[in-house]
């Protein structure tokens, strides 16, 4: 795959592939259905780009779009209930102003943090294929190469967890059984990075008390520390 000039065009690129044909159906099928809540809405229904500071030193990373969510909205973590919960919780601790993430031209700014996708499409069941999410893989190393300050990930949820890992092992040689995954977990990556696991912000995790309001400020308050070192 050829590599973009800057982050601009790189984000002009990923709105436009069409490279996995199974995601390409399905993201077009949630868009022309739709939810009934959403249904006089038109729906994104491409490829989600991260957005935020680009100066940023804190990367978060979550698998993939929303169907209703990100697929809906254009904007990943965005007119959700986990983004409602993750977006009071970046408010909090100071890393966005507004502790709200209703659609793309609400306000929203990040405050040294950018937010991606392992995967740019909804997959079906929320389970992209090994080849998709290599194919991915490619944007988000051109990512990593131009967000040049990040020096933390933070990984939204055991499967971008795990993502974030096969990255890495595609392109240094590590062992994923070296890195497992668990909440506040810290590891050093080959690059230089931190990278840290968190529970995903999903209404799921949060109604059943897996994560919770103060556990989940309380990790972005030490990963505001790590990411100043």
């Amino acid at each position: 795959m050829k590599f973009c000039n800057n982050l601009s065009a790189l984000n002009k690129t990923i709105i436009k592939c069409t490279k996995c044909q199974r995601l390409v159906k399905f993201r077009n099928k949630i868009a022309s259905e739709k939810r009934k809540q959403y249904k006089h809405e038109k729906y994104w229904g491409k490829p989600i780009t991260g957005y935020g500071d680009l100066r940023a030193r804190l990367l978060l990373i979550g698998l993939a779009p929303a169907a209703h969510g990100g697929n809906r909205t254009g904007r990943v973590f965005t007119g959700d209930r986990s983004a409602d919960f993750l977006f009071k919780c970046l408010f909090e601790v100071n890393l966005s102003n507004q502790p709200n993430s209703d659609y793309k031209s609400d306000g929203l700014i990040l405050l040294n943090t950018y937010i991606t996708t392992a995967l740019k499409c909804v997959p079906p069941g929320d389970k992209p294929t090994s080849d998709e999410l290599r194919t991915c893989f490619s944007y988000f190393k051109q990512e990593l190469h131009f967000l040049r300050n990040i020096n933390t990930i933070v990984a939204l949820g055991k499967i971008a967890f795990d993502a974030c890992i096969n990255f890495y092992k595609a392109e240094y040689d590590i062992k994923g059984k070296n890195y497992n995954f668990s909440h506040g977990i810290t590891y050093n990556l080959p690059d230089g990075k931190t990278l840290v696991g968190c529970y995903h912000p999903s209404p799921r995790n949060v109604n059943t008390g897996r994560i919770d309001f103060n556990k989940m400020v309380d990790l972005f308050k030490k990963v505001k520390n790590i990411s100043k070192r």
